[in-house]
C-alpha cells in the first residue's frame, strides 16, 4: 500500500458511536425509498418503517441505518427536500429506541436535518467528497462518521471501473479522507471505514477487498462492511435476486470478519446475528 498522508493511529478503537467493539456488531438497513435494490418500498411508509426497526432491533441490530436516497447502480438522484421528507420523521418515530441512528447520506442539508431529528452517526457513501459543505456538518456537530469508497456516482459507478491496485487505492482514499475528519476534531474511534463493496468494483474488486480487509483493519479505525444482498453474490452464483441472496451475504461477511471487520451493515438482521453468534463462540475476540 502506498504512502498516505494520514497521523498515526496506535491502537484499535474499543467502540464506535458509544457501542463496544469487544463482539461483532450489526447495523441494520432502513431504506426509506421506492427503488432501492434489495427493499425499495418495502418500508416506504413511515409506520411500516417504525415496525421494521423495532423488529430488526429484537433480532440483534446494534445500530439502526436511515436511508432515503437509493444508491444502487444506476439510481436516479433524489432532490434533497424529497430525502429529507422520507428519513427525518422516520428517524424521529425511532430515535428513542435504545439504540444509534445512522443517516445515510451524501447531502450536507440532509445530514443537517438527521442530526437534528435524532441520528447521531454520519453515513455517507462518498466519504465526505460529494457534497462540499458535508466536511462542515460533521465539524460542528462532531459526531461520528462513516466514510466509504465510491468511484463517480451511483449512475456511472459501475461503467467499466478500473484500477492499478484496488486495495491500495480504496485503503489510501480512506485513509486521506479519515485524517481530514482527525483534522476537524474527530477521534479515530469516531471514524468508521468501510471500503465500498459493490460501488464501483466489479467482481475480482470487490473480491480483492474482502480478501484483504486487514490491510484496512489494521489502520486503527473501526471498520463497516457492507455485503448483504448486493449483486457480485449472484453474478459468482445462480444469478439469485435480491431477497435470495443471504446466504451469500453471510458468507461474505464471515470472510470480511475473519479479515478484521467490526460491524456489517445488513439487510437479514436475525440470520447474521445467529452466524456472528457462532463465528465468534469459535473465534472470540480478544479484548486488551
Amino acid at each position: 500500500m502506498t504512502a498516505a498522508p494520514v497521523m498515526a493511529v496506535d491502537t484499535a478503537p474499543a467502540t464506535f458511536a458509544d457501542v463496544p467493539l469487544d463482539r461483532l456488531r450489526i447495523m441494520g438497513i432502513l431504506n426509506i425509498t421506492p427503488d432501492s435494490f434489495s427493499d425499495g418500498g418495502d418500508v416506504y411508509a413511515a409506520h411500516d418503517a417504525v415496525r421494521r426497526a423495532i423488529q430488526m432491533i429484537e433480532d440483534g441490530a446494534d445500530i439502526l441505518d436511515v436511508g432515503g436516497e437509493s444508491t444502487r447502480p444506476g439510481a436516479a438522484v433524489v432532490s434533497v427536500r424529497e430525502e429529507i421528507s422520507r428519513v427525518v420523521p422516520v428517524i424521529q418515530s425511532i430515535c428513542n429506541l435504545g439504540v444509534p441512528i445512522s443517516i445515510d447520506t451524501r447531502n450536507a442539508d440532509t445530514m443537517r436535518a438527521a442530526l437534528e431529528a435524532g441520528a447521531t452517526i454520519v453515513n455517507d457513501v462518498s466519504g465526505l467528497s460529494f457534497d462540499r459543505d458535508s466536511i462542515d456538518v460533521i465539524a460542528e456537530a462532531q459526531c461520528p462518521v462513516v466514510l466509504m469508497h465510491m468511484v463517480g456516482t451511483p449512475a456511472t459507478m459501475q461503467d467499466n471501473p478500473t484500477y492499478q491496485d484496488v486495495v491500495s487505492e480504496v485503503c489510501d482514499h480512506l485513509l486521506i479522507q479519515a485524517a481530514k475528519c482527525r483534522d476537524i476534531g474527530l477521534q479515530p474511534h469516531q471514524i468508521a471505514l468501510d471500503p465500498g463493496i459493490g460501488f464501483g468494483k466489479n467482481i475480482d474488486h470487490n473480491a480483492a477487498l474482502i480478501r484483504n480487509l486487514g490491510a484496512l483493519a489494521n489502520q486503527g479505525y473501526p471498520v463497516l462492511l457492507g455485503v448483504s444482498r448486493k449483486g457480485f453474490i449472484a453474478r459468482l452464483s445462480k444469478g439469485e435476486p435480491a431477497k435470495s441472496r443471504i446466504p451469500g451475504s453471510i458468507a461474505a461477511a464471515l470472510a470480511g470478519v475473519a479479515q478484521g471487520a467490526n460491524i456489517l451493515r445488513v439487510h437479514d438482521v436475525a440470520e447474521t446475528a445467529q452466524a456472528l453468534a457462532v463465528w465468534q463462540a469459535i473465534h472470540p475476540i480478544k479484548v486488551t
